[in-house]
């Protein structure tokens, strides 16, 4: 099959379009013939050599919907033919087992792509229990952009920070995709979307997915403008995936028991807080990786509906999957990038 893959470690020059042996599926495996496949900062990650064991030559992209063309030997030929979308969230099982005992359920906790071979080929082996049937009405491209961002997004907000209606909320990084997909999850609650984003044309789209302010980090120091706007109130919930280079300000930006919700460290990973404002405001500090089969459902069901809508920003073909690293890395892409096998 053709695929988009790496053999070593490095910029996108080291992605290759070629020939690999297709996969089969084993049991409770079902094989996809890939029609659309999304990419993430997991991509990126992945390629550049994070600290972790993946199967080389790699084969990345976590979010991908296409057609089931060949099943395991114990899974029901009827399902052939389906449209399908991926959950990408591998033994998820293993976050909500945690304190039951080690035995009780062994197998880590992965990510479609990034632990294991991905979508970006013309044909991927997934679990049939992380499947999901796309509605005859939603293109490929639409519910391959959904997984990973809106699941993410509302696994954070929701099942982790507990947000509510009438609540404000400040999201960094407001061009990403769990970014922009936060902006809507926070809008469909009912709370006030600050958000901050780099670049006038940002700033707008930001603002056309119903962000209430929008901050361009290069221009302001957005907690101050924040703290203002907010008229010294502050935010009950902030996402963040930057990091470093926002985590002063996200902490200053915080109201009274307010929630600090943690998904990435794009901008640096490592970071340094004044505990004085953690223990006085009685601030919360929440990891967030994901989220659970229920989540996935929930969310997907949402952009069928019309309730959620990812913003694409272009449909590329997978031949030009160098492009697309470099457009991603270089932070030019508002939303997501979807490539087309």
């Amino acid at each position: 099959m053709r695929a988009a893959f790496f053999s070593s470690h490095g910029g996108p020059e080291v992605m290759e379009i070629g020939e690999i042996d297709s996969p089969i599926p084993g049991p409770a495996e079902v094989r996809i013939e890939v029609r659309a496949v999304a990419m993430n900062h997991l991509d990126l990650w992945a390629r550049r050599g994070l600290p972790f064991e993946i199967p080389m030559p790699h084969i990345g992209g976590s979010d991908l919907a296409g057609v089931i063309d060949l099943v395991g030997p114990d899974v029901d030929k009827s399902v052939l033919g389906s449209r399908v979308v991926v959950n990408p969230s591998l033994n998820y099982e293993w976050y909500e087992a945690r304190n039951s005992g080690f035995s009780s359920f062994e197998r880590p906790f992965q990510i479609l792509g990034e632990h294991t071979q991905g979508g970006m080929a013309e044909y991927c082996v997934v679990p049939i229990k992380n499947l999901m049937e796309i509605p005859q009405n939603i293109p490929f491209e639409l519910a391959a952009a959904a997984p990973v961002a809106y699941v993410t997004a509302w696994h954070a907000l929701i099942g982790r920070g507990r947000l509510c209606p009438g609540e404000s909320v400040l999201i960094t990084g407001a061009s990403g995709g769990v970014s922009t997909a936060a902006i809507q999850i926070s809008r469909l609650m009912g709370a006030s979307v600050y958000a901050v984003t780099k670049g006038s044309e940002k700033v707008a789209q930001a603002k056309s997915l119903g962000a209430d302010y929008v901050y361009d980090r290069e221009l302001v120091d957005f907690a101050r403008e924040l703290w203002k706007d907010t008229k010294k109130r502050g935010v009950n919930v902030a996402l963040d995936s930057v990091g470093e280079p926002m985590w002063e300000g996200c902490l200053r930006s915080m109201a009274q028991s307010g929630r600090l919700l943690v998904f990435g460290g794009t901008g640096g990973s490592v970071i340094t807080s004044d505990v004085r404002s953690i223990f006085w405001k009685q601030l919360s500090i929440i990891g967030c990786t994901m989220g659970n089969p229920k989540e996935f459902q929930r969310v997907m069901r949402l952009v069928f509906e019309g309730k959620l809508e990812p913003s694409i920003h272009a449909v590329m073909p997978l031949d030009q999957i160098r492009e697309a690293h470099d457009l991603l890395e270089k932070g030019e892409v508002f939303g997501k990038l979807v490539l087309v096998p």
